[in-house]
């Protein structure tokens, strides 16, 4: 590869990162281009740790034979069992343990596939093996992410050949720069979204970050909590709590995703969420059909625990419909990306009625009203209840038992 070739491929991937390629469309037209220019390479593989709640990291293999598509392969944690054990006989982390930063294995000249991932690469053809481990300064690393790993086959007869060798040594910084900066920008809006919910987390991504700037919009609100939470936590040891408040949360917040709601809280046992009301009709038959799937995932979750010896508990839910200003509300330090008016101050105390009438499932006036008349005929009235911050007594009622959404 001359001179000309790895200005002009650098120049791209360069381009490419700045104006936002994905990874896979960086690691595909980078490997295409590296062959276009004579360089013999069959796969490529691109590894980055990340800050993600279930995953590790992410990895990015190209196949010559299919040159077009990138393969994109989520790991889980590799600091305990058999992806422990397959971490440790990796090149990458031979590399990493003896401060290395590259390693070639010249199969066709007789170098020794000393290593698992060798070893297979030999056996499916390779002639050539590299590694190349990019390290990050100390400042900046993020979570696991402490550098960019890489490695790099030909199956020509001849291997790579040292000018091959050297253009992928040269010019997989470049690669590795750009994804590293499409893997912080996928990671930032994971972030959001984990930790701020679906739809806030997106608005604050596209730019919705000026304090006090919030919208008026209709809404189903949701609001949850366990029962007996404080006795139980009183009661159980302290290493069952965090995995109960997950189980519970997991049934809760996978009905609410699944029924097209965003969950804005998890304070402690509890869980607030909306249901965002263009047409309160449908946004109302969502709710209902997951708090419907709440009470049967709890039901699964908690014949799963009674089995193992866990403590149980149920879920019990409130909603309501109102308006409520949505956005960001806070100091210029520290701002939340929220909900507050009236309607959320009603739909808590709905909640904190659910004990004294034994149900676990309140819906206000307003909620029935708007769920249409066909599902306002399965709704049964529990009373008509002064609730404490509230001016005028509410009605609520309660889906009837068996009740299911069409």
């Amino acid at each position: 590869m001359n001179e000309t070739g790895c200005d002009e491929l650098a120049r791209w991937v360069t381009e490419a990162g700045l104006i936002g390629r994905t990874e896979s469309e960086l690691m595909a037209g980078f490997c295409r281009r590296i062959v276009d220019a004579g360089v013999q390479l069959a796969r490529g593989i691109v590894i980055l740790d990340t800050l993600h709640p279930i995953y590790e990291g992410r990895a990015f293999r190209w196949r010559a034979d299919v040159p077009e598509a990138v393969e994109i392969l989520d790991y889980g944690r590799t600091n305990e069992g058999e992806a422990a054990e397959s971490w440790q006989r990796s090149p990458f982390f031979h590399l990493l343990q003896a401060g290395g930063t590259e390693m070639r294995r010249y199969l066709a000249a007789g170098d020794p596939a000393d290593f698992p991932a060798i070893a297979q690469a030999r056996d499916e053809g390779a002639t050539d093996y590299l590694v190349l481990v990019h390290r990050f300064a100390a400042e900046g690393v993020i979570g696991e992410m402490d550098c960019v790993y890489s490695s790099w086959s030909s199956d020509a007869p001849d291997g790579f050949g040292e000018d091959g060798v050297v253009a992928l040594k040269r010019l997989a910084p470049f690669l590795k720069l750009a994804l590293k900066s499409a893997s912080l920008a996928r990671m930032a809006e994971t972030l959001a979204q984990t930790y701020l919910g679906r739809d806030p987390g997106r608005r604050v991504m596209s730019g919705r970050i000026v304090r006090g700037v919030a919208e008026k919009i209709g809404a189903v609100l949701w609001y949850s909590d366990l029962h007996g939470y404080t006795q139980i936590s009183d009661n159980s040891p302290p290493e069952q709590i965090i995995p109960l408040l997950n189980d519970y949360a997991e049934v809760v917040v996978s009905a609410v995703h699944g029924h097209g709601g965003d969950v804005l809280k998890l304070v402690g046992d509890g869980t607030l969420a909306i249901f965002p009301a263009d047409n309160r009709e449908e946004a109302c038959r969502g709710a209902l059909a997951a708090a419907v799937r709440v009470r049967k995932g709890v039901v699964k979750l908690n014949g799963k625990r009674a089995v193992a010896g866990l403590p149980t508990t149920q879920v019990y839910l409130a909603l309501h419909v109102g308006d409520v200003f949505y956005g960001n509300i806070g100091s210029k330090d520290r701002l939340d990306f929220t909900i507050i008016g009236p309607a959320v101050n009603e739909v808590s105390r709905i909640l904190a009625m659910s004990r004294s009438v034994e149900q676990d499932v309140l819906l206000s006036a307003d909620f029935a009203d708007a769920i249409g008349s066909e599902m306002r005929r399965r709704l049964v009235s529990v009373g008509r209840y002064a609730l404490r911050g509230v001016a005028q007594p509410l009605e609520l009622f309660t889906p009837e038992p068996d009740f299911e959404i069409p």
